[in-house]
């Protein structure tokens, strides 16, 4: 995509500030990538045998395969939130918006976007749209994290 972009660049003299962010928006969906790769394999990895969900009982967090104890029962419900299966399943259904928030570059879109600019595939707004941004949110300390998202 970004030698494609690149191209346009120098075959389009009017576009030539349109692609500027073009390596952050490409950036910024393999960062969202990595950390969901990332996560899934974290939380496959914690489940090796597909024991069941986690759960929390008082200061008791029960990890299927065995219970540990001493917890703030507060800390309890928060550590059994993150129990493979569920991390799993909000891994795939962020995949799924993160594959309906596409990029669609002002260069070359027959249906030139308002502005001549970037937008969103999905909902037309800029790229990266908001609901892009709010994914990458919760990264914005990894240190990998695109500076210009």
């Amino acid at each position: 995509m970004r030698d494609s972009l690149l191209a346009q660049r120098k075959s389009s003299e009017g576009a030539r500030h349109i692609i500027e962010d073009a390596p952050m928006n490409e950036d910024l969906v393999r960062f969202l990538k990595a950390r969901l790769d990332e996560e899934a394999d974290l939380a496959r990895r914690c489940d090796g045998d597909g024991c069941g969900e986690w759960s929390a009982h008082g200061h008791t967090v029960d990890f299927c395969q065995v219970e540990l104890s001493g917890f703030h029962p507060t800390i309890a419900l928060h550590v059994a939130l993150h129990d493979p299966a569920r991390v799993l399943r909000e891994v795939v259904a962020k995949r799924r918006i993160l594959a309906r928030h596409v990029l669609s570059p002002a260069v070359g879109d027959p249906e030139l976007p308002w502005d001549d600019r970037h937008d969103c595939q999905f909902d037309g707004d800029p790229w990266p749209c908001d609901d892009m941004l709010d994914l990458a949110s919760p990264y914005a300390r990894h240190p990998d994290f695109p500076r210009r998202a």
